[in-house]
Protein backbone atom coordinates (compact mmCIF):
# COMPACT_ATOMS: atom_id res chain seq x y z
CA UNK A 1 0.00 0.00 0.00
CA UNK A 2 1.23 3.64 -1.13
CA UNK A 3 0.88 6.83 0.11
CA UNK A 4 -0.47 7.80 -3.04
CA UNK A 5 -3.11 5.06 -3.17
CA UNK A 6 -4.49 6.09 0.36
CA UNK A 7 -4.69 9.69 -1.05
CA UNK A 8 -6.75 8.56 -3.94
CA UNK A 9 -9.07 7.19 -0.96
CA UNK A 10 -10.14 10.19 0.42
CA UNK A 11 -13.66 10.57 0.62
CA UNK A 12 -13.76 14.53 -1.33
CA UNK A 13 -11.57 12.08 -4.54
CA UNK A 14 -13.61 9.52 -4.98
CA UNK A 15 -16.99 10.91 -4.27
CA UNK A 16 -17.43 13.04 -7.47
CA UNK A 17 -16.62 9.87 -9.65
CA UNK A 18 -19.12 7.87 -8.26
CA UNK A 19 -21.57 10.37 -6.91
CA UNK A 20 -24.55 8.80 -8.72
CA UNK A 21 -24.30 5.52 -7.24
CA UNK A 22 -23.65 6.39 -3.26
CA UNK A 23 -25.85 8.45 -0.74
CA UNK A 24 -25.76 12.57 -1.26
CA UNK A 25 -23.30 14.48 0.38
CA UNK A 26 -21.81 17.54 1.16
CA UNK A 27 -18.02 18.43 2.00
CA UNK A 28 -16.97 21.12 4.00
CA UNK A 29 -12.99 22.36 4.63
CA UNK A 30 -11.91 21.79 8.46
CA UNK A 31 -10.66 25.41 9.60
CA UNK A 32 -7.00 24.54 11.90
CA UNK A 33 -8.47 25.90 14.89
CA UNK A 34 -10.89 23.09 14.66
CA UNK A 35 -8.02 20.27 13.97
CA UNK A 36 -6.60 21.81 17.03
CA UNK A 37 -9.51 21.41 19.10
CA UNK A 38 -10.08 17.71 18.23
CA UNK A 39 -6.46 16.80 18.67
CA UNK A 40 -6.70 18.36 22.42
CA UNK A 41 -6.64 16.27 24.91
CA UNK A 42 -8.40 18.23 27.31
CA UNK A 43 -11.98 18.08 28.80
CA UNK A 44 -14.89 17.49 26.25
CA UNK A 45 -16.16 21.25 26.32
CA UNK A 46 -18.52 22.53 23.17
CA UNK A 47 -20.48 25.06 22.76
CA UNK A 48 -24.31 25.17 21.67
CA UNK A 49 -25.21 27.30 18.61
CA UNK A 50 -26.67 29.83 20.58
CA UNK A 51 -24.88 30.31 23.67
CA UNK A 52 -21.80 29.35 25.66
CA UNK A 53 -22.28 25.97 27.30
CA UNK A 54 -19.40 25.84 30.89
CA UNK A 55 -18.08 23.23 32.70
CA UNK A 56 -16.85 23.08 35.79
CA UNK A 57 -13.70 21.63 36.69
CA UNK A 58 -12.55 20.99 40.52
CA UNK A 59 -9.12 19.81 41.51
CA UNK A 60 -8.73 17.94 44.66
CA UNK A 61 -5.75 18.80 46.94
CA UNK A 62 -4.04 15.73 48.40
CA UNK A 63 -4.91 14.47 51.62
CA UNK A 64 -3.30 12.60 54.51
CA UNK A 65 -4.15 8.77 54.49
CA UNK A 66 -4.82 7.33 57.75
CA UNK A 67 -6.82 4.57 58.43
CA UNK A 68 -9.62 5.87 57.20
CA UNK A 69 -9.22 8.33 53.72
CA UNK A 70 -9.95 11.69 55.19
CA UNK A 71 -11.68 13.89 52.22
CA UNK A 72 -9.97 17.99 51.99
CA UNK A 73 -12.17 20.51 52.04
CA UNK A 74 -9.80 22.49 50.38
CA UNK A 75 -11.02 23.05 46.92
CA UNK A 76 -10.43 24.70 43.68
CA UNK A 77 -12.73 25.67 40.96
CA UNK A 78 -11.88 26.42 37.74
CA UNK A 79 -14.00 27.71 34.54
CA UNK A 80 -13.49 26.01 31.38
CA UNK A 81 -15.24 27.77 28.33
CA UNK A 82 -16.54 26.63 25.39
CA UNK A 83 -14.67 27.05 22.27
CA UNK A 84 -16.20 29.50 19.47
CA UNK A 85 -16.21 28.34 16.08
CA UNK A 86 -19.08 30.92 14.71
CA UNK A 87 -18.65 30.94 10.97
CA UNK A 88 -17.75 26.76 10.73
CA UNK A 89 -21.04 25.96 12.84
CA UNK A 90 -22.96 28.32 10.71
CA UNK A 91 -21.67 26.84 7.61
CA UNK A 92 -22.35 23.02 9.52
CA UNK A 93 -25.66 23.67 10.82
CA UNK A 94 -26.73 24.81 6.56
CA UNK A 95 -25.27 21.79 5.40
CA UNK A 96 -27.15 19.73 7.79
CA UNK A 97 -30.48 21.35 8.00
CA UNK A 98 -30.22 20.91 3.89
CA UNK A 99 -29.59 17.02 4.14
CA UNK A 100 -32.67 16.73 5.79
CA UNK A 101 -31.43 18.11 9.60
CA UNK A 102 -29.62 14.24 10.46
CA UNK A 103 -26.30 13.45 9.30
CA UNK A 104 -23.76 10.85 9.31
CA UNK A 105 -20.42 12.67 9.77
CA UNK A 106 -16.88 11.48 9.11
CA UNK A 107 -13.40 13.03 8.03
CA UNK A 108 -11.21 12.13 4.79
CA UNK A 109 -11.20 8.24 5.07
CA UNK A 110 -12.80 7.24 8.58
CA UNK A 111 -15.84 7.67 10.18
CA UNK A 112 -15.73 7.64 14.23
CA UNK A 113 -17.76 4.01 14.32
CA UNK A 114 -15.78 3.08 17.15
CA UNK A 115 -17.32 6.10 19.52
CA UNK A 116 -21.08 5.02 19.06
CA UNK A 117 -20.80 3.59 22.78
CA UNK A 118 -20.83 7.79 23.65
CA UNK A 119 -23.63 8.89 21.22
CA UNK A 120 -27.47 8.60 21.96
CA UNK A 121 -29.09 5.21 21.29
CA UNK A 122 -25.22 4.19 20.23
CA UNK A 123 -25.98 5.71 16.97
CA UNK A 124 -23.66 8.05 14.76
CA UNK A 125 -26.79 9.89 13.37
CA UNK A 126 -25.62 13.62 14.48
CA UNK A 127 -28.24 17.07 14.51
CA UNK A 128 -25.48 19.31 15.30
CA UNK A 129 -21.81 20.47 15.75
CA UNK A 130 -21.73 19.11 19.17
CA UNK A 131 -22.62 15.86 18.45
CA UNK A 132 -20.03 15.64 16.06
CA UNK A 133 -18.06 17.05 18.31
CA UNK A 134 -18.55 14.33 20.81
CA UNK A 135 -17.71 11.87 17.94
CA UNK A 136 -14.99 12.90 16.91
CA UNK A 137 -12.77 13.60 19.91
CA UNK A 138 -14.04 10.43 21.43
CA UNK A 139 -12.84 8.21 18.68
CA UNK A 140 -9.43 6.79 17.85
CA UNK A 141 -10.37 6.20 14.25
CA UNK A 142 -10.62 9.81 13.52
CA UNK A 143 -7.34 10.70 15.44
CA UNK A 144 -5.69 8.19 13.44
CA UNK A 145 -6.97 9.95 10.23
CA UNK A 146 -5.69 13.55 11.65
CA UNK A 147 -2.06 11.86 13.15
CA UNK A 148 -0.91 9.14 11.22
CA UNK A 149 -2.90 8.45 7.96
CA UNK A 150 0.20 6.87 6.24
CA UNK A 151 1.61 4.66 9.14
CA UNK A 152 1.14 1.70 7.45
CA UNK A 153 2.43 3.01 3.93
CA UNK A 154 5.12 0.84 2.21
CA UNK A 155 7.00 4.02 1.00
CA UNK A 156 7.63 5.34 4.23
CA UNK A 157 11.03 7.10 3.13
CA UNK A 158 8.76 9.27 1.10
CA UNK A 159 7.62 12.57 2.19
CA UNK A 160 3.75 12.35 3.49
CA UNK A 161 1.31 13.96 0.64
CA UNK A 162 0.16 17.54 2.00
CA UNK A 163 -3.45 16.69 3.37
CA UNK A 164 -6.54 19.67 3.29
CA UNK A 165 -8.58 18.02 5.98
CA UNK A 166 -12.23 17.87 5.69
CA UNK A 167 -15.57 16.87 6.99
CA UNK A 168 -18.15 15.03 5.07
CA UNK A 169 -22.16 14.93 6.31
CA UNK A 170 -23.08 11.90 4.15
CA UNK A 171 -27.75 12.32 4.31
CA UNK A 172 -28.43 9.79 7.34
CA UNK A 173 -29.94 6.43 5.85
CA UNK A 174 -30.97 4.14 8.36
CA UNK A 175 -28.78 0.88 6.91
CA UNK A 176 -29.47 -2.80 8.10
CA UNK A 177 -26.26 -4.11 9.10
CA UNK A 178 -26.81 -6.95 7.26
CA UNK A 179 -27.07 -5.49 4.02
CA UNK A 180 -23.31 -3.72 3.96
CA UNK A 181 -20.77 -5.87 2.13
CA UNK A 182 -17.15 -5.12 1.64
CA UNK A 183 -15.58 -5.74 -1.52
CA UNK A 184 -11.65 -6.40 -2.49
CA UNK A 185 -10.17 -5.48 -5.68
CA UNK A 186 -6.86 -6.22 -6.95
CA UNK A 187 -5.73 -5.87 -10.58
CA UNK A 188 -9.06 -4.28 -11.32
CA UNK A 189 -10.58 -7.85 -10.75
CA UNK A 190 -12.95 -8.46 -7.72
CA UNK A 191 -11.41 -11.35 -5.54
CA UNK A 192 -13.31 -11.42 -2.37
CA UNK A 193 -16.75 -10.58 -0.70
CA UNK A 194 -17.48 -10.54 2.87
CA UNK A 195 -20.40 -8.70 5.15
CA UNK A 196 -19.45 -5.93 6.77
CA UNK A 197 -20.85 -7.17 9.98
CA UNK A 198 -18.78 -10.51 10.12
CA UNK A 199 -19.54 -11.47 13.33
CA UNK A 200 -22.88 -12.24 13.31
CA UNK A 201 -25.02 -14.59 11.38
CA UNK A 202 -28.07 -13.13 8.73
CA UNK A 203 -29.75 -16.33 7.53
CA UNK A 204 -31.03 -14.11 4.42
CA UNK A 205 -27.33 -14.11 3.41
CA UNK A 206 -27.08 -17.94 3.44
CA UNK A 207 -30.80 -18.04 1.53
CA UNK A 208 -29.24 -15.77 -1.28
CA UNK A 209 -25.75 -15.91 -1.58
CA UNK A 210 -25.86 -16.47 -5.08
CA UNK A 211 -27.98 -13.26 -6.14
CA UNK A 212 -25.87 -10.96 -3.64
CA UNK A 213 -22.90 -12.45 -5.32
CA UNK A 214 -24.19 -11.91 -8.53
CA UNK A 215 -25.42 -8.58 -7.58
CA UNK A 216 -22.11 -6.96 -6.24
CA UNK A 217 -20.30 -8.17 -9.08
CA UNK A 218 -22.67 -6.27 -11.37
CA UNK A 219 -22.38 -3.49 -9.98
CA UNK A 220 -18.73 -3.47 -9.70
CA UNK A 221 -18.36 -4.40 -13.73
CA UNK A 222 -21.25 -1.47 -14.63
CA UNK A 223 -19.85 1.44 -12.29
CA UNK A 224 -16.65 1.10 -10.32
CA UNK A 225 -14.23 -1.17 -12.57
CA UNK A 226 -11.57 0.98 -13.98
CA UNK A 227 -12.92 4.11 -12.88
CA UNK A 228 -11.41 4.23 -9.97
CA UNK A 229 -8.17 5.73 -9.75
CA UNK A 230 -5.85 2.91 -8.59
CA UNK A 231 -6.41 -0.58 -9.40
CA UNK A 232 -6.05 -2.26 -5.72
CA UNK A 233 -8.82 -1.42 -3.68
CA UNK A 234 -11.37 -1.89 -1.31
CA UNK A 235 -15.12 -0.63 -1.50
CA UNK A 236 -17.76 -0.73 0.69
CA UNK A 237 -21.41 -1.46 -0.67
CA UNK A 238 -25.01 -1.84 0.60
CA UNK A 239 -27.94 -4.27 -1.16
CA UNK A 240 -31.82 -2.41 -0.28
CA UNK A 241 -35.04 -4.20 0.07
CA UNK A 242 -35.58 -3.48 -3.62
CA UNK A 243 -31.98 -5.85 -4.73
CA UNK A 244 -30.39 -2.45 -5.81
CA UNK A 245 -26.97 -1.86 -4.63
CA UNK A 246 -25.02 1.65 -3.25
CA UNK A 247 -21.16 2.07 -3.06
CA UNK A 248 -20.57 3.44 0.33
CA UNK A 249 -16.87 3.88 0.94
CA UNK A 250 -13.54 3.32 -0.49
CA UNK A 251 -10.79 1.96 1.21
CA UNK A 252 -6.95 1.42 0.56
CA UNK A 253 -5.67 -2.37 -0.30
CA UNK A 254 -3.88 -2.71 2.91
CA UNK A 255 -3.51 -3.31 6.60
CA UNK A 256 -5.13 -0.19 7.60
CA UNK A 257 -8.57 -1.67 6.27
CA UNK A 258 -10.15 -4.20 8.03
CA UNK A 259 -9.58 -7.39 5.78
CA UNK A 260 -12.57 -9.34 7.99
CA UNK A 261 -13.43 -12.80 7.10
CA UNK A 262 -10.15 -13.00 5.21
CA UNK A 263 -6.51 -12.47 5.63
CA UNK A 264 -3.99 -10.13 3.91
CA UNK A 265 -1.84 -12.53 3.22
CA UNK A 266 -4.54 -14.19 1.47
CA UNK A 267 -5.54 -11.38 -1.07
CA UNK A 268 -2.17 -9.57 -1.33
CA UNK A 269 -0.96 -13.10 -2.16
CA UNK A 270 -3.31 -14.23 -4.83
CA UNK A 271 -4.51 -17.14 -3.07
CA UNK A 272 -8.30 -15.90 -3.21
CA UNK A 273 -8.24 -15.50 -6.50
CA UNK A 274 -6.61 -18.53 -7.39
CA UNK A 275 -8.82 -20.68 -5.62
CA UNK A 276 -12.61 -19.92 -7.78
CA UNK A 277 -13.61 -18.00 -10.76
CA UNK A 278 -15.79 -15.64 -9.30
CA UNK A 279 -14.92 -14.10 -6.27
CA UNK A 280 -14.82 -15.90 -3.03
CA UNK A 281 -17.90 -14.93 -0.88
CA UNK A 282 -17.37 -15.44 3.29
CA UNK A 283 -19.77 -14.96 5.87
CA UNK A 284 -21.03 -16.49 9.10
CA UNK A 285 -23.12 -19.71 8.87
CA UNK A 286 -23.96 -20.38 11.66
CA UNK A 287 -24.95 -18.73 15.34
CA UNK A 288 -22.42 -21.24 17.03
CA UNK A 289 -19.53 -19.21 15.44
CA UNK A 290 -21.08 -15.65 16.25
CA UNK A 291 -18.32 -13.30 17.40
CA UNK A 292 -18.15 -10.16 19.65
CA UNK A 293 -17.58 -6.76 17.38
CA UNK A 294 -14.36 -5.68 17.14
CA UNK A 295 -15.30 -2.31 18.45
CA UNK A 296 -16.48 -3.57 21.97
CA UNK A 297 -12.73 -2.96 22.90
CA UNK A 298 -13.10 0.70 22.14
CA UNK A 299 -16.25 1.19 24.08
CA UNK A 300 -14.79 1.43 27.31
CA UNK A 301 -14.21 4.40 28.17
CA UNK A 302 -10.27 5.36 29.39
CA UNK A 303 -11.31 6.44 32.85
CA UNK A 304 -13.56 3.13 33.86
CA UNK A 305 -9.99 1.35 32.93
CA UNK A 306 -8.08 3.30 35.26
CA UNK A 307 -10.30 3.10 37.72
CA UNK A 308 -10.83 -1.14 37.62
CA UNK A 309 -7.29 -1.11 37.31
CA UNK A 310 -5.94 1.02 40.42
CA UNK A 311 -3.97 2.78 38.00
CA UNK A 312 -4.81 6.26 38.86
CA UNK A 313 -5.33 7.06 42.43
CA UNK A 314 -6.89 10.18 42.32
CA UNK A 315 -9.80 8.66 40.49
CA UNK A 316 -10.23 6.06 43.00
CA UNK A 317 -10.47 8.73 45.53
CA UNK A 318 -12.91 10.49 43.59
CA UNK A 319 -14.94 7.69 42.74
CA UNK A 320 -14.87 6.43 46.56
CA UNK A 321 -16.08 10.24 47.67
CA UNK A 322 -18.94 9.89 45.33
CA UNK A 323 -19.81 6.65 46.96
CA UNK A 324 -19.90 7.89 50.14
CA UNK A 325 -21.71 10.84 49.37
CA UNK A 326 -24.32 8.91 47.61
CA UNK A 327 -24.77 6.06 50.83
CA UNK A 328 -24.96 9.92 53.18
CA UNK A 329 -27.81 11.08 50.83
CA UNK A 330 -29.55 7.54 50.69
CA UNK A 331 -29.25 7.40 54.94
CA UNK A 332 -30.74 10.94 55.00
CA UNK A 333 -33.86 9.94 52.95
CA UNK A 334 -34.47 6.56 55.25
CA UNK A 335 -34.38 9.33 58.66
CA UNK A 336 -36.53 11.24 57.08
CA UNK A 337 -39.23 8.33 56.01
CA UNK A 338 -38.79 7.07 59.38
CA UNK A 339 -39.41 10.43 60.85
CA UNK A 340 -42.50 11.52 58.58
CA UNK A 341 -45.72 11.41 60.23
CA UNK A 342 -47.29 8.54 59.68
Amino acid sequence: MKKEQVVNCQFSVWYPIFKKHTIKSLILPLPQNVIDYLLDDGTLVVSGSDHNTQQTQTNNSDSDAEEDIQWSDDETTTTVTAPEFPEFTSKVLEAINSLGGRVFPKLNWSAPRDANWIALNSSLQCRSLSDIFLLFKSSDFITHDLTQPFLQCSDQDSPDPVINYELVLRKWSELIPGGEFRCFVKENKLIAISPRDYTQYYQHILKQEEQISQAIQDFFSQHIQYNFLDEDFVFDVYRDSQGRVWLIDLNPFGEVTDSLLFTWGELTSGEVAEQQEGPAFRYTTSEVTVQPSPCLSYRIPRDFVDLSTGEDAYKLIDFLKLKKSQQEESEEEEEEQENAPQ
